[in-house]
């Protein structure tokens, strides 16, 4: 018999029946009843239960094993007692009588138990991260993970694409987040970057003549941390395509997302096909652009109802007489709401920072629409029929108001939104609801600096005639500000999974994209010059797009936050608790790469 196990913890059935058989595992939970001790035996496939009485010469042995402990186990299968069987375990029909017992690892006191799913500090749960991860939950967690890996990389050879490894070590970028910088030890003084993405060295792969490109590629930035992203480093499905339009590219990456989603959604529906929003449409109806479409609702702008002679709200007349708009937010069947319903939502509102949602609620009254609240009487019936006709509202429904700044009024309304839906459990959560959102704009403007900026990717093709591009006027902010690219994001439930681009692979094109935005030719050619001359030198058409790994699994695990579903993360402050990183290095370490540190001052 092997030194450790004849079977895992997750094999034995009631066709084992009488056999001898060798486990090992640890102790999941250990149960004295009279005497009579239950361990249940707990490895990566599975647990089984084994039972040990004072007359096996091993008893002992086993009365000194505590949660954790790491032991083998000898003993015959035997069915359960009737009435006894666990239909939740694969191993419930049988459990083992234990003839032999060895501790392979005692355990200390647990810093936190295994057993169970208790909610602990997130400090002591990186800190062990290796206990957090033998609880149940997050053990599936990690090989749904593996599982959904697998699957992206066999869909993305069935496509035709083919792996590729780029570099870690590579240079820094001026553009996007802070680099994380290795210095050099054979040239003092310079440094090395981790990637922020693999961007460069993959549109290389196209130009060097490789057609269809993809990696699980982990990505590094050193920014703050959130929900869905971990601090310091993350991975995503990176992909280039050549010769290809935007439409080759979401022909290409669509159905292998939905088939990874389907095969993993355990019951909840895929979107059929991506619905293709352009921005400047999500910005008005869903107030951002990565909207959660399985909220139905629909925002309205009602700017143009509110500017009329006869209503005389003046709190949203003032405010788009300063270059405001009104946005409507429809809340169907609200009308039957308490009083409470809506002091709740104005109370959200004022703590995201406004004065408060005015809303009217709609009534019918000898077979008219009519409304009420607190600005119905500041709007004429004629007034609240056009809102309620823009709003799709009707008898029984109420309609919230948000005015200011259109950035500022378009993100309320659209917090305003998914809050409403919630409220009134109008979103199916049973579904996975997907987008393409196109047509993100080329720049915008930079208020503080008071000038033109790239407003997505710098390095997208502009959606815009190449002869009158290459003829645009830097002064000419208008037109500008009004060019589109070939731009595209991918979201699910109001979840950025991917930003994507078809690329500017024309130099002439680059460096005119670059100088309206402000960047003198040689400044391209000083932070870019290796992908300019790459382009000069034969580039082919070409695309791609990065869905993030990490939220495509966070998704598909219904996790809220991505440490769940990452197998070493990383704290809010992007600290390494179990490791002890970052870390201070020795002076020796310091003077062979040439590094004097000069630490800020400490408060006292």
């Amino acid at each position: 018999m092997h030194r450790y196990r004849s079977h895992t913890c997750g094999a034995l059935r009631p066709s084992d029946v009488g056999a001898t058989v060798r486990l090992s595992g640890w102790c999941h939970r250990v149960r004295d009843h009279g005497g009579v001790l239950f361990i249940d035996l707990r490895d990566h496939y599975g647990i089984t239960q084994c039972v040990i009485d004072p007359d096996s010469a091993a008893f002992k042995a086993a009365e000194a094993v505590r949660s954790e402990w790491v032991i083998r186990i000898d003993g015959r299968v035997r069915q359960r007692p009737a009435g006894t069987e666990n239909a939740e375990l694969p191993t419930g029909a049988v459990e083992v009588y234990i003839t032999d017992l060895e501790v392979l690892g005692a355990a200390a006191e647990l810093p936190m138990p295994v057993f169970g799913d208790q909610e602990y500090p997130e400090e002591t749960r990186l800190k062990y991260r290796f206990l957090d991860l033998r609880r149940e939950k997050l053990h599936a967690n990690i090989m749904r993970r593996g599982a959904i890996i697998d699957s992206l990389r066999r869909r993305m050879r069935e496509g035709g694409f083919f792996e590729f490894q780029t570099p870690i070590l590579t240079a820094s970028s001026p553009e996007g987040a802070r680099d994380f910088l290795v210095p050099s030890r054979l040239h003092p003084g310079k440094f090395y970057a981790l990637p922020q993405a693999p961007q460069q060295f993959k549109q290389l792969t196209m130009i060097a003549g490789f057609d269809r490109y993809f990696q699980i590629a982990p990505c590094f930035r050193d920014e703050d941390a959130r929900a869905d992203r971990s601090p310091g480093e993350f991975y995503q499905l990176d992909i280039e395509m050549s010769f290809v339009t935007q439409e080759d590219v979401f022909q290409a990456v669509e159905p292998v997302l939905r088939s990874v989603f389907e095969e993993f959604a355990e019951g909840k529906r895929v979107s059929p096909s991506f619905v293709r929003i352009p921005y400047a449409e999500a910005m008005l109806k869903y107030g951002v652009d990565k909207p959660d479409l399985r909220n139905p609702l629909v925002i309205a702008d009602v700017t143009d109802e509110f500017l009329r002679e006869d209503v005389t709200f003046n709190a949203f007349k003032n405010a788009i007489k300063a270059g405001g708009v009104v946005r409507a937010v429809p809340a169907p069947g609200a009308a039957s709401q308490p009083r409470s319903f809506f002091d709740k939502l104005n109370d959200w509102a004022r703590s995201e920072g406004a004065p408060g949602l005015g809303y009217i609620v709609f009534e019918e009254e000898g077979g008219k629409l009519t409304g009420r609240g607190p600005i119905a009487k500041f709007v004429p019936a004629e007034a609240q029929a056009a809102i309620a006709a823009k709003a799709g509202l009707k008898a029984g429904d109420a309609v919230f108001f948000s005015a200011g700044p259109e950035a500022k009024a378009a993100g309320l309304a659209g917090k305003a939104r998914i809050r409403v839906g919630d409220e009134l459990a109008l979103s199916d959560k049973d579904q996975f609801a997907f987008c393409w959102i196109t047509d993100f704009p080329m720049y915008e403007w930079n208020e503080d600096e008071k000038r033109v900026d790239f407003s997505h990717n710098p390095f997208s093709m502009p959606n815009f005639d190449h002869d009158a591009f290459m003829a645009l006027d830097p002064a000419d902010h208008a037109t500008i500000l009004g060019i589109k690219a070939f731009q595209y994001d991918i979201v699910c439930n109001g979840i950025e999974l991917s930003s994507g681009a078809i690329r500017n692979h024309r130099p002439e094109v680059m460096e005119k994209a670059f100088g309206l935005a402000g960047y003198p030719k040689e400044v391209l050619e000083e932070k870019f010059g290796g992908m300019l001359n790459a382009l000069k030198l034969g580039a082919p058409p070409h695309g791609g797009i990065a869905p993030g790994v990490d939220r495509i699994v966070m998704l598909l695990c219904n996790e809220p936050n991505i440490r769940e579903v990452v197998l070493f993360p990383m704290n809010q402050r992007a600290e390494d608790l179990m490791m002890g990183a970052p870390s201070e290095v020795g002076p020796k370490q310091l003077r062979e790469l040439h590094i004097r540190l000069n630490l800020p001052q400490k408060q006292g």
